[in-house]
């Protein structure tokens, strides 16, 4: 699956729990269509006690979300934004915003 958020873009969530909050995408997953979103969708994941931590506790840490889910920010207008493709004259593509019409890449 082709994704159009890419790892450090900021994203805008569209439903859930943390719908209206925006974080920066850490991570990607093209194979199971998910992005790991900073800040969002922290889960609590409790550890046991090894040799290296005897103490056992509590790890906070954000679960990836369905790409479906969360919507490109677009640098140039600071609003959500659907994602469109175009070539330049050598043929490279980029990604475009459907609302200024501006370059993300």
């Amino acid at each position: 699956m082709k994704l159009k958020v890419k790892k450090g873009d900021t994203v805008r969530i569209l439903a859930g729990k943390d719908k209206g909050k925006q974080g920066k995408v850490l991570q990607t997953f093209p194979k199971s269509g998910r992005v790991l979103v900073e800040d969002v969708n922290i889960i609590q994941r409790h550890t046991r006690p090894t040799q290296e931590n005897p103490q056992s506790r509590i790890v906070k840490k954000p679960a990836p979300l369905a790409v479906s889910n969360v919507m490109l920010v677009c640098p140039g207008c600071n609003l959500p934004t659907r994602v469109g493709s175009s070539r330049d004259a050598q043929g490279t593509a980029s990604r475009v915003c459907r609302r200024c019409e501006r370059s993300i890449d």
